[in-house]
């Protein structure tokens, strides 16, 4: 079973800041990306941003110069630092993990609860 607990969501200004953060957790034998997607009501899933193992990295042109997205390997967390944020960000944030639970089974995708992000003044 793997395990996937974001923390980070809540409410803020326009132009403030917030730090999502995204631990996975479980039989992990190796992760290959990690991702961030949101979804604001009445609008499809997209993805927001992504970090290959190799720390190869890619944002939507929405978020692009006020997201960074990073990892921490050794904890098995991906954080999502949002700055500058805007009410058109507001959504639900959802944590996406491609990984394997062993050497011999192919990658599979896990996705978080989901945390809500509100920017509104």
């Amino acid at each position: 079973q793997v395990q996937l607990v974001e923390s980070g969501g809540g409410l803020v200004q326009p132009g403030g800041s917030l730090r999502l953060s995204c631990k996975a957790s479980g039989n992990i034998f190796s992760i290959d990306a990690m991702n961030w997607f949101r979804q604001a009501p009445g609008q499809q899933r997209e993805l927001v941003a992504g970090i290959t193992s190799s720390r190869i990295t890619a944002y939507a042109h929405s978020v692009e110069g006020r997201f960074t997205i990073s990892t921490d390997n050794a904890k098995n967390t991906v954080y999502l630092q949002m700055d500058s944020l805007k009410p058109e960000d507001t959504a639900i944030y959802y944590c996406n993990v491609d990984l394997r639970i062993s050497r011999d089974t192919p990658r599979g995708t896990h996705w978080g609860q989901g945390t809500q992000v509100t920017v509104s003044s």
